[in-house]
């Protein structure tokens, strides 16, 4: 049976649609070059305003389209269908695009608020709309500056928040297999040359506010730019003693002691993209290798432990229906 029913289908787009168009509180990442740049959200962003911030309100946006083509006679697809209709057009994707070219906005939203709109990019051409066709301009640009800025990256970045390299270049690398084989080539250069030798990882986290894990998003993306057998070979050797669950941060759940608080909150997306993580890794191990079976059942503790306050408060609410869907997406049926 699959985790991922129509029922929590339907409770995932409501928590999601309730916050697309919320257009305040909203925190922008956003330099102002002068008084002229004093202007409220929805003039900046006229398709990605709501949902507290750029990156979410696209995120959410891949979430709800995912849901409409995974599960068409859902309650809130004709909301969705309406929203994309209004929202996913020429005239206000032009405006994002125009938002990029403006004094100080190379940095806009990089690497996590890049990824994300290329993976929404690509769920809408799934769909039998123009909204992937409309998209594609904003998308075409963030795929340039992923092929300007890794050739300059010496060095990844493995923190556990939004700058992950890691995490950005496995949902990058998804969108450059489809639709750009130059960039997937370069992100496959770029994953094997930071990380093919790394050995013994002592996974030092959680951090307080890390909604990512650093170990295990490298994994995930070795797994994407690797032939099984070779991802098995770098694995054994990166995290050696995971059969035995070592090291045991990587095995433990974290604890959120107040989700009311936006970064100790993060720690909920912590233990959902974990479990993305775990099922997955485990799914690209096999059956048959020692670690599989311990990896999946991590996968679904760190699930069991944030599934239920996914909305919580709006500081959660408004970006974990996210990754509790691609950790559902992937989980092993029951």
């Amino acid at each position: 049976m699959d985790l991922l029913t129509p029922a929590i289908a339907s409770r995932f787009a409501t928590i999601t649609l309730g916050h697309l168009e919320q257009q305040w509180p909203y925190k922008l990442d956003h330099v102002m070059n002068g008084p002229e740049d004093v202007v409220a959200p929805i003039d900046l962003h006229p398709v990605f305003h709501g949902s507290f911030d750029w990156h979410s309100c696209v995120h959410g946006w891949w979430q709800i389209m995912r849901l409409l083509r995974r599960f068409p006679d859902l309650p809130e697809a004709p909301d969705i269908r309406e929203r994309a209709d209004r929202l996913m057009v020429p005239d206000k994707v032009a405006a994002e695009l125009d938002y990029l070219s403006r004094p100080m906005s190379a940095g806009f939203e990089r690497p996590y608020g890049w990824a994300w709109l290329l993976a929404l990019h690509d769920e809408l051409t799934h769909h039998d709309a123009p909204w992937g066709e409309t998209l594609e301009p904003l998308a075409r640009a963030f795929a340039e500056r992923f092929a300007d800025h890794l050739p300059k990256l010496t060095y990844p970045i493995r923190v556990g928040t939004h700058y992950n390299s890691s995490f950005a270049l496995t949902l990058a690398h998804g969108w450059a297999e489809r639709h750009d084989a130059g960039l997937a080539q370069l992100i496959a250069e770029r994953a094997q040359g930071w990380f093919a030798n790394d050995r013994a990882c002592q996974a030092w986290e959680p951090g307080g506010d890390e909604f990512l894990s650093s170990a295990l998003c490298e994994a995930m993306l070795m797994r994407t730019v690797l032939p099984r057998e070779a991802f098995r070979a770098w694995w054994d050797a990166f995290l050696p003693d995971a059969a035995q669950g070592k090291p045991a941060t990587l095995f433990t759940p974290a604890t959120v002691s107040d989700r009311s608080d936006g970064k100790i909150v993060h720690l909920d997306g912590l233990n959902l993209s974990r479990s993305w993580c775990w099922f997955a890794v485990a799914d690209a191990l096999g059956s048959d290798h020692p670690a599989s079976t311990l990896a999946r059942e991590t996968g679904h503790a760190h699930l069991e432990a944030s599934l239920p306050h996914l909305d919580d408060s709006y500081m959660g609410g408004h970006w974990l229906a996210t990754f509790a869907l691609l950790a559902l997406e992937v989980a092993p049926r029951t």
